[in-house]
């Protein structure tokens, strides 16, 4: 507990800055869709023939994945606060425009024509008698909506728009609990504050309500300003260009903070996705991205790769990590992977990236198309025609990028066509320590990683030795392979022949405008 809250003191501006985020993002979409939804709900009150079409569309929209949801939004609307504030809009109305319906119609028919009888308009029964009566019924929606806002906001991070989803997806990556509970706890907390204030609001005297209702009406447009606080709260530290982190380089030591401690490289980054990333740069929407030296998409939207001078970076030479008891089990299994040793160079590796990220073929294709180019293909149907063919299964890891794809589909033929065993692949498991404790644990039996990474985010080293370990590729395999054997059981075979390290790009035409081709030149240009 001691290490949350030692956690949460050391990162308090930022947990401030995204508390502030959600706040807002929460009400921004909240006040929009009260401004649609409740003249909705008023309307198909009236037009009743109308309710059942639009509460269903609204109730449709609800039941979407908030992540798939995204995924509709991303293409049209791009990264950023647009498509997490529509998925927030579209996932309040339904609250809203039920309850306003439900709150109308369940008014007594005597009371409004006895408001009738002495004169009022339709308009004056609306405003005088049926909204006031209403209004607990419709507070009861707008406090459902706003908790369903304050926990589908976290995925506002997804797509780099802020919010106390940050530190939960960059926890998820690094496997770091304290940082997933310093964004999960405030959230909850959120949510039980506003839940609980609206609560208190709607159990009030019908009198009292209206004086409440109109506190909230008030009160919400200025929560929803705070959404603008963060990017203005620090005069003079906004960032001449504009960086775009997926959320574990941003926390991993080879990463963002190894960049800072080497060449103090100061930036408030935005946080995204790594598979919107290269979007969000392709799009102007951000100047600089973190990313892989091997990805397709470098030679696809012309970026490039800043010089890493001062090698903060580490060599990250790709080879499968597997456990010892899986190669004694299965004697075939080490002879087979290693007939992958030195096949795959950098140009190699990107080209096959290349293939997948831009021409949209499948990880699948691309995998038989090498094997076969490399002569290491073999039918595994033929294989499977033999009696005695696939009776035992090896499970296979893998990242949540592309290149790990396309590696766990190489290895998947290629067992699958050499031995007798059956591939179970599961991929997608997240970041280095998600997929490293599967291994480690026995979920999975082998998963392609890289020396760098296994020095710097698994073993993790005190700087006496890194200072004294010479940062060749020969000499970090060897070092990692040892201490993996020694502290894990745990080996890395032969090494695949690329070397998929951590960078910074740039889109080039920017980068040479401005004279920016290593990372030395971008510290200058930001410190000018």
């Amino acid at each position: 507990m001691k290490d949350f809250f030692d956690f949460v003191r050391d990162h308090a501006d930022k947990l401030l800055e995204q508390t502030l985020t959600h706040i807002g993002l929460t009400f921004v979409s909240l006040v929009v869709a009260l401004l649609f939804g409740v003249p909705l709900g008023i309307l198909i009150s009236r037009r009743t023939r109308l309710a059942g079409s639009v509460l269903g569309v609204a109730g449709v929209l609800q039941t979407v994945p908030s992540v798939a949801l995204l995924g509709f939004l991303i293409p049209l609307l791009g990264i950023g606060v647009g498509p997490a504030l529509v998925a927030l809009f579209l996932y309040a109305l339904l609250p809203i425009i039920r309850n306003t319906y439900v709150g109308i119609t369940e008014v007594s028919s005597l009371v409004k024509e006895a408001a009738r009888g002495v004169g009022m308009t339709n308009n004056q029964v609306l405003t005088k008698v049926e909204l006031p009566l209403a209004l607990p019924v419709i507070f009861a929606g707008v406090r459902t909506a706003t908790v369903i806002n304050v926990g589908v906001a976290t995925l506002a991070a997804y797509v780099a728009a802020g919010g106390l989803g940050e530190f939960i997806f960059s926890g998820i990556a690094l496997s770091n609990v304290n940082m997933m509970l310093a964004g999960a706890i405030p959230a909850a907390l959120l949510a039980i504050a506003f839940d609980f204030g609206l609560a208190r609001l709607q159990h009030l005297s019908v009198k009292k309500l209206r004086v409440g209702a109109l506190v909230f009406v008030i009160l919400a447009p200025f929560l929803s300003a705070f959404y603008l606080l963060p990017g203005h709260a620090w005069p003079g530290r906004q960032d001449k260009l504009v960086a775009g982190f997926a959320h574990e380089f941003y926390g991993r030591a080879d990463g963002y903070p190894g960049l800072q401690k080497t060449y103090g490289l100061a930036l408030r980054p935005k946080l995204i996705d790594q598979n919107l990333m290269y979007e969000a740069i392709r799009s102007e929407q951000v100047d600089i991205i973190s990313g892989y030296s091997t990805d397709g998409r470098i030679k696809a939207f012309d970026l490039l790769v800043l010089t890493d001078n001062r090698h903060a970076f580490p060599p990250y030479a790709a080879a499968p990590v597997i456990r010892q008891t899986t190669l004694a089990h299965y004697p075939d299994l080490e002879p087979t992977l290693n007939l992958l040793a030195g096949k795959l160079n950098d140009s190699t590796m990107t080209s096959l990236n290349y293939r997948v990220d831009y021409k949209k073929e499948s990880p699948e294709t691309v995998a038989q198309d090498f094997l076969k180019r490399t002569g290491l293909w073999k039918n595994s149907a033929a294989s499977i025609d033999r009696p005695d063919s696939q009776t035992e299964t090896v499970i296979l890891g893998s990242k949540v990028f592309t290149e790990q794809y396309i590696l766990a589909e190489i290895y998947r033929q290629l067992i699958e066509g050499r031995t007798n065993l059956r591939v179970v692949t599961k991929t997608g498991l997240g970041g280095t320590q998600i997929c490293f404790d599967a291994l480690r644990t026995g979920f999975i039996d082998f998963y392609p990683e890289y020396t760098g990474t296994g020095l710097l985010v698994v073993l993790q080293p005190p700087a006496a030795t890194l200072q004294t370990l010479p940062m060749r590729s020969d000499s970090v395999y060897k070092f990692v392979r040892q201490q993996f054997r020694d502290k894990y059981q745990l080996d890395w075979l032969k090494p695949l022949g690329f070397n998929n390290s951590y960078c910074l790009m740039m889109r080039r035409a920017q980068a040479q405008q401005l004279g920016i081709q290593s990372i030395e030149d971008l510290v200058k240009y930001l410190d000018k």
